[in-house]
């Protein structure tokens, strides 16, 4: 076994009994490199990825290609999701050097001072695809560092400097985009695939944050064309096989750009995404499938039950794309092994409705499952009712996915990462909100207090977590989706504690990451370890951008707790943001969403008095979306002063609703609210 045998991270420890003389990324790696004079060979990836497992047994695994490796370099294995921050860094500068995109596995060759000279993908152990053979390339790359020591250190400086001027820099009196709301709608309107859903080509991937804020729009300003492109894409991906049609969930990206195949890994934080969106289109008017949208958020909020949830109410992080060393293995089938599992009638109906009678859509040999008609449509064809086709194909259903479950099943990455269990906490309790589901709401608050217990310790969070052992100094996205999500939190079920974790989590992000002078957050810490590069990322990602969900959590906060501290730090962040943002506002729906907040503040609304009474005008707010409106059910709770807004009703309920430093009289009764708050969006 190699030093990675007592890492946190499964990925990690799926490389420890390489031949492989691994290191984990660290100051022991670095100082063996110096003393020795070596390269640093770094390789980044994750445990759900593909072409990770396939580098792996065809290099990693091989003597030859590791007695390579272990003579020239010193290799480092690094988990891209415990240590964004490193794949951060190499992953822009592979795009600089190599001018493409990237990806895993990302393979990286470093001076000793953590500088690359050259980089690369996937690599083949023989030369195929066009790409060079990793055996080949091995001693090519060593000989450079003996013979082009000095060209290597130039470009070294020069490379520090290229990824230097990526970073937004301050600009004096600049103004915020009062028009970048308007403008990224245009950019999504224009490449929207309007017959498919999503944007552009293959591979297609969901997009949320522009799908969140066409939804918003939609809502927000009525537009229809807004709607139509959240509600389009949702549908399409709903229906297709990006969607895991028996066990609930989304794989993380479609390989064709019609939804149908998947690359099958399954992401917590595509799901937690997805799970927000599809309950906000549930709730949402005007686009007429409330119900098929309310499905794949329970179909998501039962996948994580089932399968990702830790015994302390931690959700794990992914699901692997293979099993028994094929991809897809788990999620395909062959028409005959559906008709031996199906008597004649449920194979009728399920093999129209999933497109088994047509060819296979799976690398030309198998079916993964997609709707490919609509259910009506299948039961006119056969001449039954439609309510029998709909018993038919769920008792279909429930017996392919019986049968799957007794399949070999893909691999857990069962580390608990903060930032992604944030999203889910956020996501889960806004579900609850939207839909009603109070058990819902139980899983986040049980996350919640998980998150709480173990990766919040002496004023700071822990990134990542493998049962009881926390470690890892957490990065912007760590404390920024947690405020978010205790926002969530806090206006599906006010608990005092929440409400302080909230303000803790605010003030540690304020000292911890956000650069007084120009603004903005940092998405390292300011005692974190001294990396070639500090980034302060506004573009949304995977996920949403560090900086934009920042942004939003310390907006609601502030004016939630009227802390003027809070606001302030937003809108610097916002200005720093707000030249790239008028150059082109694409990618920053995060951002965009926070500049809307911070030009028109949330209607904060507080319901006070009896339970009861209070809980049932909640339910009743929640009963539809109203962009910018934060309902908070306090009750009777003794709240502390800052959130007091007058006396307590006597009886019954009472709204106390606040915008930006004004309050309305108090609002006693449920219909004169909503008039309020009617009048507020029109």
């Amino acid at each position: 076994m190699n030093r990675l045998a007592g890492e946190t991270s499964p990925y990690l420890r799926q490389h420890a009994d390489n031949p492989v003389d691994w290191h984990p990324w660290g100051e022991e790696a670095f100082a063996r490199a110096r003393a020795e004079d070596k390269p640093i060979l770094l390789s980044v990836g994750y445990s759900a990825c593909h072409w990770c497992h396939v580098m792996a047994h065809e290099s990693f695994e091989d003597e030859t290609v590791a007695a390579a490796m272990n003579r020239d370099f010193v290799n480092v294995k690094v988990d891209r999701e415990e240590r964004p921050d490193v794949d951060r860094i190499y992953q822009t500068a592979h795009a600089l050097m190599s001018r493409r995109g990237g990806g895993w596995p990302l393979t990286v060759f470093l001076t000793p001072s953590g500088d690359p000279f050259f980089a690369g993908t996937y690599f083949p152990k023989e030369g195929r695809y066009g790409l060079p053979g990793f055996l080949d390339l091995l001693p090519r790359v060593a000989q450079a560092w003996r013979e082009k020591r000095d060209a290597i250190a130039v470009q070294g400086d020069e490379l520090r400097r290229a990824l230097a001027s990526l970073e937004p820099s301050r600009d004096e009196g600049a103004n915020l985009p009062r028009d970048a709301a308007a403008r990224l709608l245009e950019d999504l309107e224009a490449t929207f695939d309007a017959e498919h859903g999503g944007f552009g080509g293959a591979p297609k991937f969901p997009h949320v944050p522009d799908l969140a804020f066409a939804l918003a729009a939609g809502v927000g300003r009525g537009s229809r064309r807004a709607m139509t492109i959240a509600a389009h894409t949702a549908r399409r991906m709903a229906e297709g096989g990006i969607h895991d049609q028996l066990g609930g969930g989304f794989c993380r990206y479609s390989v064709d750009g019609q939804w149908q195949v998947p690359h099958f890994e399954k992401m917590l934080y595509d799901n937690a995404a997805l799970l927000g969106l599809y309950a906000d289109l549930a709730r949402a008017d005007g686009h007429g499938e409330s119900v098929l949208f309310a499905d794949a958020a329970e179909g998501i909020v039962l996948w994580l039950e089932r399968e990702m949830r830790a015994d302390d109410g931690g959700i794990f992080s992914s699901l692997d794309a293979d099993s028994e060393g094929e991809e897809g293995a788990f999620y395909v089938w062959q028409a005959g092994e559906v008709r031996d599992l199906l008597d004649e009638e449920e194979y009728a109906v399920a093999a129209r409705h999933y497109g088994l009678d047509r060819a296979p859509n799976f690398e030309g040999r198998a079916w993964n499952l997609a709707i490919a008609r609509p259910l009506d449509d299948v039961a006119a064809r056969l001449g039954i009712d439609a309510g029998d086709a709909e018993r038919l194909v769920g008792s279909a259903r429930a017996k392919l996915f019986a049968a799957r479950s007794r399949r070999v099943r893909p691999g857990l990455d069962d580390k608990v990462l903060t930032s992604w269990n944030a999203l889910a906490i956020a996501a889960l309790a806004r579900a609850s909100r939207r839909l009603a589901w109070p058990d819902c709401a139980d899983l986040a608050f049980a996350a919640l207090d998980a998150l709480r217990r173990h990766a919040w310790r002496d004023g700071r969070l822990l990134a990542t977590r493998k049962g009881e052992r926390a470690h890892l100094n957490a990065y912007l996205d760590d404390y920024a989706f947690t405020l978010v999500a205790l926002d969530e939190a806090l206006r599906t079920r006010f608990r005092l504690e929440d409400y302080a974790f909230a303000r803790e989590i605010a003030d540690a992000l304020l000292a911890r990451f956000e650069d007084a002078d120009d603004g903005g957050f940092w998405f390292t810490s300011h005692d974190h370890e001294a990396l070639i590069h500090r980034a302060k990322p506004g573009h949304d990602d995977a996920t949403p951008s560090g900086n934009g969900m920042a942004a939003l959590g310390l907006i609601a906060l502030g004016h939630l707790a009227g802390e003027p501290r809070y606001l302030a730090a937003a809108e610097r962040a916002l200005r720093l943001f707000g030249p790239r943002i008028a150059q082109s506002p694409r990618g920053y729906a995060t951002l965009v969403t926070a500049l809307q907040a911070l030009e028109r503040p949330p209607a904060v609304v507080l319901l006070a008095g009896e339970p009861h009474a209070t809980a049932a005008w909640h339910a009743a707010l929640e009963q539809e979306i109203r962009p910018g409106v934060h309902a908070y059910d306090v009750g009777g709770i003794d709240l502390p002063d800052e959130l007091r807004r007058g006396p307590a009703a006597g009886e019954g309920a009472v709204a106390w609703v606040c915008e930006a430093t004004a309050c309305l009289p108090p609002v006693g009764s449920l219909p004169d609210l909503r008039a309020i708050l009617d009048a507020r969006r029109s």
